[in-house]
């Protein structure tokens, strides 16, 4: 599960697994949460659909 707060100028994202408990990461804008989202699900390796994963992206964006 992920959880993305904006506080002012920083975005806060809280990745939550019960594999591996809990995971903070703060971005300063936008394109450095877009650069860890691509990066976190690349394209070549995401195991559901196309449309999947730019629904994904899409969600990121709308931040």
């Amino acid at each position: 599960m992920l959880n993305v707060e904006v506080q002012g100028t920083k975005i806060v994202l809280t990745e939550i697994s019960d594999q591996w408990g809990e995971e903070c990461h703060t971005f300063i804008g936008r394109p450095a949460m877009m650069h860890w989202a691509k990066e976190r699900f690349p394209k070549e390796s995401f195991q559901g659909t196309e449309e999947e994963w730019e629904a994904i992206m899409e969600a990121f964006k709308q931040v």
